[in-house]
């Protein structure tokens, strides 16, 4: 007996890197990069702009994989990283929207992260019978659910008034200047964080360049994309700016090319098409979701993401990996298979 207790703790420290190392490469998933040097880039970004923030998302992934492991999910699922990287951006979500220097935020958080653990389980099982990952979903449903109940609860809702309000028609100028680009180009990646701060867009981006140039110039053009998109239809500069009608396209173009189907001339047209749809999606999302109080979160992206990899199928040229090869499943392109 007394070797047998000897040898767990022996066993603990071993294991404890390894441990970490699949909590950062499920923050790395995030933007669709199984790559720990990306998680740790993504903590750093995070931790720029407020330790807490970083704390919350390595907390949430943490938490999520523990849940998972702790409901019996098989070890293959555990490692593509759904339950941990829908945990960890519920997390950063709620610590951003309701304050996270607050105790109830954190105990809300923790449950929360236990639900999308389940919420993700129920989406893996429903999609996998077209073959569709759950992409964000989980966590859209439960950011959604939480942010417009959140009000009706003293303890939870750290804001005076309720964010629910009318939608109105778009004003202010359309022109564009250059820093209007400038900064709309980083924070359409800073906000997938949630954050419009342009050095956290900054290292994201080099995180994504870190984990393959593919994926950082396609994350690029997805941003560009978004940019134009958005002036072409005449959304107002300031909106444009600050990115947030442009996250969605970042995250549709590295899920159309590279992560769910391969990244090849044929598949960046069709990603930056989705980039564009999930772009003039975004308002539509926003009026929907506004009187209630809701945030658009990534529900742009995962319905356009979801509507183009259905329609894959139809399209061999967007499933075979080059001329000639069979073709792959749009579920099945690369080894992040499950956002």
């Amino acid at each position: 007996m007394e070797r047998s207790v000897r040898a767990r703790w022996a066993w603990r420290p071993a294991h404890a890197p390894d441990v970490f190392t699949r909590v950062l490469r499920a923050l790395g998933q995030v933007v669709f990069q199984a790559n720990p040097w990306t998680g740790g880039i993504l903590v750093v970004a995070l931790g720029t702009a407020d330790w807490r923030y970083a704390a919350y998302a390595v907390g949430g992934a943490a938490l999520g994989a523990v849940t998972a492991r702790g409901l019996g999910v098989p070890s293959d699922r555990r490692e593509a990283g759904p339950e941990s990287f829908n945990s960890a951006l519920l997390a950063l979500c709620l610590a951003v929207l309701l304050d996270p220097g607050r105790p109830a935020t954190a105990l809300l958080t923790a449950a929360g992260c236990l639900v999308v653990t389940v919420g993700t389980a129920a989406a893996v099982r429903l999609l996998s019978v077209w073959n569709l990952p759950p992409l964000t979903l989980p966590y859209c449903l439960v950011a959604v659910s939480v942010t417009v109940a959140a009000p009706a609860f003293r303890r939870v809702w750290p804001h005076d008034g309720s964010l629910a309000a009318l939608p109105g028609a778009a004003s202010g100028r359309s022109a564009l200047h250059a820093g209007d680009v400038a900064r709309a180009f980083l924070h359409n990646v800073s906000q997938i964080l949630f954050l419009e701060l342009w050095h956290v867009g900054a290292l994201l981006l080099a995180a994504v360049f870190l984990a393959g140039r593919t994926a950082g110039l396609v994350a690029c053009a997805g941003s560009l994309t978004g940019i134009a998109t958005a002036w072409a239809l005449g959304a107002p500069a300031e909106r444009i700016a600050d990115g947030t009608l442009g996250y969605n396209a970042v995250l549709v173009a590295l899920a159309l090319c590279g992560a769910f189907l391969p990244a090849t001339p044929a598949t960046l047209p069709y990603a930056l098409l989705g980039a564009a749809a999930s772009t003039a999606l975004t308002p539509a999302v926003a009026a929907l979701l506004a009187p209630s109080g809701g945030h658009v979160f990534t529900w742009p992206f995962v319905l356009t993401t979801l509507g183009f990899l259905a329609a894959a199928r139809s399209f061999p040229r967007l499933t075979a990996t080059e001329p000639g090869a069979r073709a792959v499943r749009p579920g099945r392109a690369s080894s992040v298979r499950q956002r």
